[in-house]
């Protein structure tokens, strides 16, 4: 797997296109899991506040046996720690659990619009970027307004949008926008949470090229361009 196709962002660093997402993974098996991961080749590991698994995240790559420079680490501002202040402190507390002073791809959960703290949060983002804690920023779940009032009150434009994405819910009028303003697409539950595993078409697809219906549905992300994360 570590030979895989890269995507490069709008400001110049680059994420390998299929990672690990850790949703829903316990805190006492996300270690072995991305330890695991990591060894069958995964070099792009995905996470959040919210899931509560930062600090097995974390000891997965420390106890990998490869560099943390090797590893894609992304994690998310949950909705509760949105502001300007509030932000600067959730990611000094990611960064605490996962072990590392920095992070390849921080990102905001949820625009959480009746709070409306996130254009706050992003001015936030922006800061952490200049300071090296982040690499890369970006959001995940925005729509189109909230991308254009981001980015038209800061002139910075998030490397991406983490969205659930699958081929029956394919987002084409968002991925659209994101074309318009360079923003990277990433599919979350990219399979249909399991759902398309059982889809008849995709399994005589998978049939006839001697494939599972995981591997065809990754593919057709792949083919289309999008990030994906499956779990």
């Amino acid at each position: 797997m570590t030979d895989q196709l890269s995507i490069t962002f709008n400001d110049g660093n680059s994420i390998q296109q299929v990672g690990l997402g850790v949703w829903r993974t316990p805190e006492n098996i996300a270690a072995p899991t991305v330890r695991a991961a990591i060894a069958a080749g995964y070099r792009h590991v995905d996470t959040a506040a919210i899931y509560s698994n930062e600090d097995g995240v974390g000891e997965g790559i420390r106890s990998s046996g490869v560099t943390r420079s090797e590893i894609f680490l992304t994690t998310k501002l949950w909705n509760d720690a949105q502001g300007f202040d509030t932000t600067l402190r959730a990611i000094d507390a990611s960064l605490k659990r996962l072990g590392t002073d920095y992070v390849d791809l921080y990102l905001i959960h949820w625009p959480a619009p009746k709070r409306d703290r996130y254009l706050d949060s992003w001015k936030a983002f922006v800061r952490l970027k200049e300071e090296g804690k982040a690499k890369s920023i970006g959001v995940s779940n925005f729509g189109p307004e909230q991308l254009r009032r981001i980015v038209g009150e800061t002139g910075v434009t998030p490397v991406l949008n983490q969205v659930e994405l699958h081929p029956d819910f394919q987002q084409r009028a968002l991925r659209e926008v994101h074309e318009e303003l360079g923003i990277k697409t990433e599919s979350w539950s990219p399979l249909g949470q399991g759902q398309l595993l059982t889809n008849p078409v995709i399994g005589s697809v998978a049939a006839k090229h001697g494939r599972t219906p995981a591997q065809v549905v990754i593919r057709w992300h792949i083919d289309n361009g999008l990030i994906v994360i499956p779990k």
